[in-house]
């Protein structure tokens, strides 16, 4: 990002980025706009179901102690992504889920699945474009010639090395990974005074 552009306030940056996504969206084909919203719709309701259950104190502590903890939870991955909304980056996020799918996907469905996400991530001025680097942007689109399970990886990896380097370190210092710890640090301190009131009245009521 420019000079320029890093003095605007958030509110400009998500504007004109939510502008560009309009457009994007519009100057697609009627059946890539409809795979599109069904795959965003799928990820924005497995990250809202996932983002209701509240962590955990050793969840909290896992994620603190390496991105990959994060990631490899479906509730770190909820909160991280809420994270990322905050930053107006959680294309990052979704790219990455995308990639994970896509591995997944039957070897008859690559082709039209690949061309979805290469549309939606990876092309420049894509709806949700991410930040990869040139080098990287033209290795993904000439895999796209031949989809195969592992045509994204390199992108993936690009990206979840731009989310641990970058996002995760502002993340660690946030509310929404701090304010989860606390609440639940509070909760079992409760509960420890509790159980030693609870036991020191047994022990009076047996001297008595």
């Amino acid at each position: 990002m420019c000079k320029g552009l890093a003095t605007l306030p958030a509110t400009c940056l998500k504007s004109a980025k939510d502008i560009k996504h309009k457009i994007s969206f519009l100057l697609q084909k009627p059946e890539a706009q409809e795979a599109d919203q069904k795959q965003q719709k799928q990820q924005k309701e497995k990250t809202s179901s996932a983002a209701k259950r509240v962590p955990s104190a050793t969840e909290v502590k896992k994620w603190k102690e390496s991105f990959s903890h994060v990631m490899s939870s479906e509730k770190g991955r909820a909160v991280f992504a809420s994270f990322l909304r905050s930053e107006f980056s959680e294309e990052n996020m979704h790219f990455w889920l995308a990639c994970e799918d896509y591995k997944k996907t039957a070897p008859p469905k690559l082709v039209t699945k690949a061309k979805q996400i290469y549309r939606q991530y990876v092309e420049t001025d894509a709806p949700q474009e991410v930040n990869l680097d040139a080098a990287t942007r033209e290795e993904t689109r000439q895999n796209m010639e031949n989809a195969c399970p592992s045509c994204f990886d390199e992108a993936q990896r690009v990206i979840y090395v731009l989310m641990e380097k970058d996002s995760y370190r502002r993340f660690l210092k946030s509310k929404r990974i701090e304010g989860p710890f606390q609440t639940q640090a509070t909760v079992e301190r409760k509960e420890m005074k509790l159980c030693n009131f609870a036991e020191d009245r047994q022990v009076l009521a047996g001297g008595a």
